[in-house]
């Protein structure tokens, strides 16, 4: 199946992929350089994690400490090792979960169930610790350590709730949620008390002071339009915002809200992360947009990966240079059926720098003969 034809199919019948029965894939890109030509490597395929498992999936979340990824899958939350692949733990007791924040220092995971809960496990053992009641469409979730709380925004409720990462798993409560003016969908926080949320439905971004427990502005991301996806540069402070419509990665200061840059991406994006360098969307076309900042001010896309269709959702390895994407892994319809699910399940993964696999081992090789020609 082509990746075009797969792009429509996964349009066309979202709903039910976030559902039903899917495999995954994760594709392994790498990216090659050296220290004079850093800024002009490129990202390629490094190797496939066959998976198995079912559900959905959503927010993919992971622990560089300790190379975890943390899949959720609908109803369970599967837990994989991002070196080799495999199943560590599969965590149960969801119903329609979307993400997963994680407290390191309290031992603890906190998965959001859109079905209105908090799930919290042991990060060591993976067990269930107990479940806390939330607003219904819990979705977007993140630990932001400057305030030392789980935050995690409520869709069709319009909210931000908190959670303090003690709290006992069993007769713990949510505090009382602040209002956003609008549907939020994902968040990023600056460190130093402030939280930033995508409104999908206002086509703003809303600016929350933690401590305050109130909304300080709305931006809006015009040009750009339906932000789903969003990340921060705390340092130049900066956010990088994911626009479904018009389609649109947007870098918006987080002084003012001043729109930075709006470059073009491919359609379907769900997430965007910042690596220290390079800015990622991630888009169910088939498409990982890369940009950088390549003058002062002045904000490029350096690349578009060619992905599986449907690598929507991503997480990234700052210090190893790796991006982590799950999709769904058709098979090839036939004549007298036509297939809704797969067999198996894959999971595709970006390795900048340090790839061990053959087509990275071309990559770098192809890297050093490119400069070996220019210096010649």
């Amino acid at each position: 199946m082509s990746n075009g034809i797969l792009a429509r199919y996964l349009a066309e019948n979202f709903m039910f992929i976030r559902n039903a029965f899917v495999a995954l894939l994760i594709a392994s890109f790498s990216f090659a350089f050296s220290a004079p030509v850093a800024a002009e490597g490129t990202w390629a395929v490094e190797k496939t994690f066959h998976i198995g498992g079912d559900g959905g999936w959503d927010y993919v979340t992971l622990d560089a400490k300790t190379h975890r990824l943390y899949v959720p899958r609908s109803t369970h939350t599967m837990v994989i090792d991002a070196e080799s692949g495999n199943t560590i733990a599969d965590i149960p007791g969801q119903k329609h979960n979307h993400g997963v924040a994680l407290v390191p220092d309290a031992g603890r995971g906190f998965i959001s169930d859109g079905a209105g809960a908090v799930v919290i496990f042991d990060l060591k053992t993976n067990a269930v610790l107990g479940t806390i009641t939330a607003q219904p469409d819990a979705d977007g979730i993140i630990f932001d350590k400057a305030s030392g709380l789980v935050l995690v925004v409520s869709g069709d409720n319009g909210v931000l709730m908190t959670l303090k990462p003690d709290a006992d798993p069993k007769t713990g409560v949510i505090d009382p949620p602040i209002d956003l003016g609008g549907k939020p969908e994902f968040l990023a926080s600056d460190g130093a008390g402030k939280v930033y949320i995508n409104l999908v439905d206002k086509n703003e971004v809303a600016v929350v002071d933690i401590k305050a427990r109130k909304v300080l502005a709305h931006w809006p991301v015009a040009p750009g339009g339906n932000p789903v996806g969003m990340s921060i540069d705390t340092k130049n402070r900066r956010l990088f915002i994911g626009c479904r419509n018009p389609q649109k990665l947007i870098v918006m200061s987080t002084d003012d809200g001043k729109v930075l840059a709006d470059l073009p991406i491919g359609a379907g994006v769900d997430a965007t992360k910042f690596d220290g360098s390079q800015v990622f969307a991630s888009c169910r076309d088939g498409k990982l947009e890369v940009a950088r900042e390549t003058a002062p001010g002045k904000f490029e896309i350096v690349q578009t990966v060619t992905t599986p269709a449907g690598s929507r959702t991503m997480d990234v390895d700052p210090e190893m240079h790796k991006v982590y994407l799950p999709t769904a892994e058709f098979e090839e319809p036939t004549p007298r059926a036509s297939t809704r699910s797969s067999q198996g399940q894959a999971w595709e993964f970006y390795d900048r720098g340090r790839g061990a696999a053959l087509s990275v081992a071309w990559l770098l090789r192809q890297r050093r003969e490119s400069l070996d020609q220019r210096v010649n």
